[in-house]
């Protein structure tokens, strides 16, 4: 039973445990994010050597990287969520092998900061398994290599060594987010070897240990600045202390005081971020209930286990240890380890920062720029646990541990419903857009509203959007770009004029298009997609993006071609329940069509579908429909009941819709009775 026991509450299978409830339950439904769909567009499409492209400038190695995973790993989320956690779980060992080198008699603090370097809460992006799979494979080479240089110094092994060579020279080529966390090394050595204590000879042994790792650092320096610079990224921090020391000095000073407070503050308040109850439904509030009495119960559980093993055996307690002990801070730690772990963990924060203060990247807990704060969770994880090693009342410091813990997993856990959310999101967006779209012309821009998705730039969506109307898309030339128009044309639209050349550069191939040739599209969930109408929607008020409303007269709806038959792909399946917006979409193609009779058909059907619209504006399609089949009597009623949802907003969309279909449709005594009406109830001039 001891043995089952010490099995189950090893470090491995604790972090795997955690891990799968704050990752992994919701890993069977996420997608793929961010840079993952032009990343996997480029492999999976366009092939190898377009996706060695890409990367030529920037970082070649994650071309390398990629292809060779891409080789066995199919295009589908769950591998790639898989893989990424592997290494997620890797990297929380690595964390915890060097707190053993480091405090070898701390294995209570070891587990505990470990688990708190597993669910570091100022990072989000985990589900984003494409990319941060590679930057967790990075964080743990690094990590292996800095227990590696730490084990050698007690027990010498060339093969250990070597390994942890090696593993430090692929973190410095494969990228640079850990780039400058390497120069702590040596402060980790000194703390090590804090047993010798003439300095003379301390300084010899630190340096001798350090000096494999030293030189690999220097070649790394010296391979970045001469053989490869990074083209995208410039050094922005030199040019203005040239440029204006004191000013610029003095902003660095704010700068990283303000990371220092985001990545070690800031960050550990995210973990008690309550759910938003309304939006995230009862299954969701009720596993992120689950997730919380779990850990917390089994925390709680093993102290008291701790307790009773350690009054009735002390040998039993040192065999393996226990949940309990991470969370229960040696009472008789020593102080100096606390402040050398808080002095240490500084550092690494100091260091973690350089590469983004070089080159003004922003460090925030936002999204995108959250990914900043992966090299800070070596060092805040560090000065966290070393403060509560230093609070006096242990069972309280035990109590705040274990709710860290415990909220820090469920927060993650809400992410990745977040991110859940969103795939599905993205997905009904391209599923509705192929409803609508059959085909487009070449060399279109789409413009679509920001706000609908989250974690998404227009950089990614132009990637499924090729892979679905251009399957055959080779490196020489890229058909067509989806533009987010407040990120391209500015703040208030002061970049967007008539025929403007617009290029796009994808470093694999490129896109040329022009102003004149864009289609809008307004995608507000639950309301369907809304292939914007030049003359109607400039007046449209249900469209929250100004920037988006105020542009609709570029929209050029005839780029849609009516014939052809777009395929998703698999990623995207399978296809959506045919509901209201289904219907709509379709009507909307039939009436480009000039099928005015199809369009009523299918809007009998979005009637009767037991669905019904979220956006009033879905009407107007359907009262134009029945005016041009003669059916005046339901065009009026279905009018009326347009404007009953909001009178001032649809007033300005129902009275030039009315004077488009009295210019379009030849008189009658019907449609004059209907119209006089409809005009005088409306109110139209």
């Amino acid at each position: 039973m001891k043995r089952i026991l010490a099995f189950i509450t090893s470090p491995p299978l604790i972090f795997a445990g955690i891990a799968f409830l704050a990752y992994g339950i919701l890993a069977p439904q996420l997608g793929f994010y961010w840079d993952d769909l032009p990343i996997s567009w480029l492999r999976y499409e366009l092939g190898q050597e377009a996706l060695t492209k890409y990367f030529s400038t920037n970082r070649p190695a994650w071309g390398i990287w990629y292809n060779f995973l891409t080789n066995f790993i199919p295009h589908n989320p769950l591998p790639w969520q898989i893989l990424a956690l592997l290494w997620r779980w890797l990297s929380s060992l690595a964390f915890f092998a060097i707190l053993r080198e480091l405090l070898p008699k701390e294995k209570k603090l070891a587990l505990s900061a470990s688990l708190l370097f597993l669910l570091y809460p100022g990072f989000n992006q985990q589900p984003v398994s494409f990319v941060y799979g590679y930057h967790f494979t990075v964080y743990t080479l690094f990590l292996f290599s800095l227990y590696a240089m730490l084990r050698t110094l007690r027990r010498p092994s060339l093969l250990i060594t070597i390994l942890g060579v090696l593993a430090s020279a692929l973190n410095l080529v494969m990228g640079e987010y850990f780039f400058a966390l390497d120069l702590i090394r040596p402060l980790l050595l000194w703390f090590v070897l804090r047993e010798i204590t003439a300095p003379q000879a301390r300084i010899r042994r630190v340096f001798s240990a350090w000096f494999p790792y030293l030189i690999i650092f220097v070649a790394g320096i010296l391979g970045r600045s001469l053989i490869f610079n990074n083209q995208i990224y410039s050094y922005s921090l030199l040019d203005n202390l040239k440029a204006a020391p004191l000013p610029a000095l003095w902003e660095l000073i704010q700068t990283v005081f303000l990371s220092l407070w985001t990545t070690l503050i800031s960050a550990w308040g995210q973990a008690f971020i309550l759910p938003d109850f309304a939006l995230q439904g009862k299954v969701t509030i009720g596993i992120y209930l689950f997730i919380l009495i779990t850990i917390f119960s089994f925390l709680l559980f093993t102290i008291k286990k701790t307790d009773t093993s350690s009054r009735g055996s002390t040998s039993a307690k040192a065999i393996s240890p226990t949940v309990g002990e991470a969370a229960t801070l040696q009472k008789n730690a020593p102080r100096s380890d606390a402040i050398a772990l808080i002095t240490i963990g500084i550092f690494a924060m100091l260091l973690a920062g350089v590469p983004f203060w070089l080159t003004d990247l922003p460090i925030s807990l936002g999204f995108p720029a959250n990914r900043a704060t992966l090299p800070f969770i070596f060092g805040s994880t560090l000065v966290l646990v070393g403060v509560l090693s230093l609070t006096p009342r242990k069972t309280l410091s035990s109590i705040l541990l274990m709710l860290l813990i415990a909220f820090s997993a469920g927060r993650q856990f809400l992410w990745a419903d977040e991110f859940r959310r969103d795939w599905t999101v993205q997905r009904n967006l391209f599923w509705q857009m192929s409803w609508r779209i059959p085909a487009l012309e070449e060399n279109t821009a789409i413009l679509l509203n920001e706000g609908a998705l989250k974690f998404y730039a227009d950089n990614s969506l132009s990637a499924p959007l090729n892979w679905i109307y251009a399957p055959e898309t080779t490196t020489e030339r890229i058909p067509y770009m989806l533009y987010y128009p407040r990120s391209r044309f500015g703040v208030e639209g002061e970049g967007l004029q008539p025929n403007m050349p617009l290029t796009h550069d994808f470093i694999a191939s490129e896109w040329k298009g022009n102003s004149d040739q864009m289609l809008l599209i307004n995608f507000d969930p639950p309301g369907c997609l809304h292939v914007l109408d030049p003359e109607l929607d400039p007046d449209n008020k249900f469209i929250a993006d100004l920037l988006l409303r105020d542009a609709a007269p570029f929209s050029r709806p005839e780029l849609i071609l009516t014939d052809g038959e777009p395929v998703l792909p698999e990623i995207y399946g399978p296809e959506p329940k045919h509901g209201w917006c289904y219907y709509f979409q379709k009507a909307d193609l039939a009436r480009q069509r000039g099928d005015w009779e199809k369009v009523v058909v299918l809007g009998e059907k979005a009637f009767n579908s037991g669905d019904h619209p979220n956006d009033p504006t879905e009407y107007l399609l359907f009262i134009e429909a029945y005016a041009h089949t003669n059916d005046w009597e339901n065009a009026e009623q279905l009018s009326i009941r347009a404007k009953r949802v909001s009178p001032s907003y649809m007033k300005p969309l129902l009275c030039p819709l009315w004077e488009r279909i009295i210019g379009e449709i030849s008189n009658s005594s019907q449609k004059d009775g209907v119209l006089s009406h409809v005009m005088d109830d409306l109110g139209c001039k």
